[in-house]
């Protein structure tokens, strides 16, 4: 029997709920302290995080309040898609080319069908719906520990251009595969399967990637001459509603939210707007992730956990696998051919958002199951993702060794030291007014192409001085 610790608080209407946000919260700081330790994502700490106090464990959430807050899931799913569509330029697209994108389409498309297909021959009793959504959602990525990797030990070059735009479009593949498979799925379920259950979902998303635009287009005539506060205010106004009218219809907001963030970043060039929501919405997906833990059914999971094995495994060759071919293909390096897969392990925010959106098209436990299985190979993943993506970048001789060595990140002092650049030479030049604030210099700088902003700054202003010239780093 298990323990209902929340009893001590449950039944006090909005006391509990404060109460029970302030447990979540605190859990999830707490535990992303923890995962820090071990150079994991905070999405990992979040989630053990919501294993811990949820029902299997400390069962510190009373139920109700779980099922009062289901709305965070399409909300954070709204947050994550406008994020990703700032990494949509039209000029980045267009210098990538077709190289990138053949890559992601074989290492994205070849993980789903391996999985889809793995899934369908080895369980046959759980279902053609089942197997589609496990491969749909395998196409996904999740940057952040590979991103944290290539920061922490300074890598670049080739390989890691590469990987970044893989990267990138890697969750609009997934989307796409999973809007085409969903409305598939939903033709499945119905009473009478005909050509237009299916067709008709699809329409909804291609109505819905309308709204978007218009959305993107809207944000970008109301935020004008706005206050940063305002500006935030209107964009979050905006994302709420699409994903509303989404979930009238049972469609993903993700698609429409993601191309209402890629309109308004190649209208306006403002990225600003994105960094104000990322400092906001902290918060919501901390939220999100402790709910994805609290929600995991471990009953459910090990009846059949040896379905989570066989995607955890089989999408791990996959994304190999395509990866390789896709290099072959479009001739790229042999650095790129053979490590680029290592790096495409991890899976976190975009697949946990679909898992949701999965389980309910599923009927019952076997939805439970399946937002299990996501859960639990996200964790691993993201447990495995930086030591595979260090991995790949040695391998490809993308870490200078000198970095490798040390696996630290340099102050901008250090950086100053090793440009042989004077401080004195920059505390000469009069510093123009709020030009430190624009140029949003990081606290730590991670590579010496991020001094120019300051360097620029100091010496934007007319002065008899000669200007600061510092020398390239050697390479």
């Amino acid at each position: 029997m298990l323990l209902r610790f929340y009893d001590f608080y449950d039944g006090h209407g909005a006391a509990t709920i404060l109460i029970a946000l302030s447990i979540m919260f605190l859990a999830g700081f707490l535990l992303s302290r923890v995962s820090k330790l071990f150079r994991l994502p905070n999405v990992t700490g979040y989630i053990i995080a919501g294993i811990l106090i949820g029902p299997f464990v400390l069962n510190l959430i009373p139920s109700e309040v779980v099922e009062g807050m289901s709305f965070l899931s399409d909300l954070a799913l709204g947050f994550i898609a406008f994020g990703v569509g700032k990494f949509f330029k039209k000029e980045v697209l267009a210098s990538s080319g077709p190289k990138v994108l053949i890559i992601t389409v074989f290492e994205a498309l070849l993980a789903g069908i391996l999985v889809t297909a793995a899934v369908a021959i080895c369980f046959p009793q759980i279902g053609l719906s089942f197997a589609l959504l496990l491969g749909a959602i395998a196409t996904a990525t999740a940057p952040a520990s590979t991103l944290m990797t290539i920061n922490q030990y300074k890598a670049k070059g080739e390989f890691v251009e590469t990987l970044l735009q893989v990267v990138a479009l890697d969750d609009v593949v997934c989307l796409l595969a999973f809007s085409i498979v969903s409305a598939v799925v939903e033709g499945l379920s119905s009473s009478s399967i005909d050509a237009w259950s299916i067709i008709l979902p699809i329409l909804y998303n291609l109505l819905f990637m309308v709204v978007g635009f218009i959305g993107g287009l809207a944000l970008a005539w109301l935020v004008k001459g706005r206050s940063p506060n305002s500006r935030l205010i209107i964009a979050l106004a905006i994302i709420a509603i699409i994903s509303g009218c989404c979930i009238l219809l049972d469609v993903s907001p993700l698609l429409s939210c993601m191309i209402f963030g890629a309109t308004y970043v190649n209208l306006t060039h403002d990225e600003k707007l994105f960094k104000y929501v990322d400092h906001f919405d902290p918060p919501i997906m901390l939220l999100f992730f402790v709910m994805s833990g609290i929600n995991m059914d471990f009953s459910s999971f090990l009846t059949i956990g040896l379905v989570g094995v066989v995607y955890f495994l089989v999408r791990l060759l996959g994304k190999y696998g395509g990866a390789y071919l896709g290099a072959k293909v479009t001739k790229s390096s042999k650095p790129i051919r053979n490590y680029l897969g290592l790096a495409l392990a991890p899976q976190a925010g975009v697949a946990i958002g679909l898992a949701y959106l999965g389980q309910r098209m599923l009927p019952g436990e076997m939805g439970d199951t399946f937002l299990s299985i996501i859960l639990c190979s996200s964790v691993l993943y993201e447990m495995a993702g930086p030591a595979l993506a260090k991995l790949s970048l040695i391998k490809s001789g993308s870490i200078p060794k000198e970095n490798l060595a040390e696996g630290k990140k340099r102050n901008l002092t250090d950086v100053i030291a090793a440009r042989k650049i004077s401080l004195k030479q920059l505390e000469k030049k009069p510093k123009p007014e709020a030009s430190i604030e624009e140029t949003n210099l990081p606290a730590v700088v991670n590579d010496t192409a991020q001094l120019q902003p300051l360097l620029q700054a100091v010496t934007s202003g007319k002065s008899k001085a000669e200007p600061v010239r510092a020398k390239s780093d050697p390479e």
